[in-house]
């Protein structure tokens, strides 16, 4: 499996992916709302896109469609009950449907509600697995609910999915937020070396060759996975007295998601 992230520079900091067979040379487009990029990116590389995949309905992920159709007779896979919100779509995928691309890729969807009630992420079948997160993940964060999502959902999402995956995971996001989110984090824990040092490393990098980071590393400086963190919870109840010394991770991650709206 190749996985090429273009970076679009837009004002949204996109990310969109090719994810190609290196044998056949098929690609799948992922969220491909550069459609230019992505086409010429595979110009280059010798690959046919052959597929896209929106991981949700939104504009800045499904915008580029219309252009790759167009170009190359893709078909357009998302999430089964996002058909009416992403026209021309052929293909209504769920959890454990698995998506192939040429003779050597596998993706396996998963089912993410939460930044919107019809999002998936894909997983891929590979000795190193790499999620295509969307806007569930961010590096260092968390999705926002804000048109057509539940924080709620986005919780059982992180705690009854994400938590799960191997800790060797890449994580491929929708956007590159990877900043802003590590402020979050080291506002929330200011003693959060990992995240402190990922800051000072990464605070300038090119997005054109962007860290990419595994699960293992989100578990140390994202504040999502950080629910038990002594130090986070002790600053929230601080906050918010109301949940008291002891709140459960659901609680946690509920005034996190609410702090971090207007952070």
């Amino acid at each position: 499996m190749i996985v090429e992230q273009i970076w679009t520079g837009n004002a949204y900091r996109n990310f969109n992916y090719l994810v190609a067979c290196p044998e056949t040379g098929d690609a799948l487009a992922i969220d491909p709302l550069d459609f230019r990029k992505c086409l010429t990116v595979a110009a280059d590389r010798g690959w046919s896109i052959t597929q896209v995949l929106n991981t949700h309905e939104h504009g800045d992920h499904t915008g580029g469609n219309k252009g790759v159709v167009a170009a190359t007779g893709a078909k357009v896979i998302a999430h089964r009950d996002a058909g009416g919100r992403i026209p021309g779509m052929d293909r209504g995928v769920g959890a454990g449907d698995v998506i192939k691309v040429g003779n050597t890729v596998e993706l396996e969807c998963l089912d993410t509600p939460g930044h919107t009630m019809c999002h998936v992420c894909l997983l891929s079948h590979t000795d190193q697995p790499s999620l295509f997160s969307g806007d569930t993940l961010f590096n260092a964060g968390a999705g926002n609910c804000h048109n057509g999502g539940h924080p709620e959902e986005l919780y059982e999402t992180f705690s009854g999915q994400l938590e799960r995956l191997g800790e060797d995971t890449l994580i491929y996001p929708g956007h590159d937020y990877l900043v802003n989110n590590l402020g979050f984090t080291l506002d929330r824990e200011p003693d959060n070396a990992s995240a402190r040092e990922m800051l000072d490393t990464y605070r300038d990098q090119d997005p054109d060759d962007a860290l990419v980071t595994t699960l293992a590393q989100e578990r140390d400086i994202n504040t999502f996975f950080r629910l038990q963190s002594p130090a986070v919870i002790a600053k929230l109840a601080g906050e918010f007295p109301e949940i008291g010394d002891n709140p459960d991770p659901k609680t946690v991650f509920l005034k996190l998601r609410e702090l971090r709206n207007s952070w």
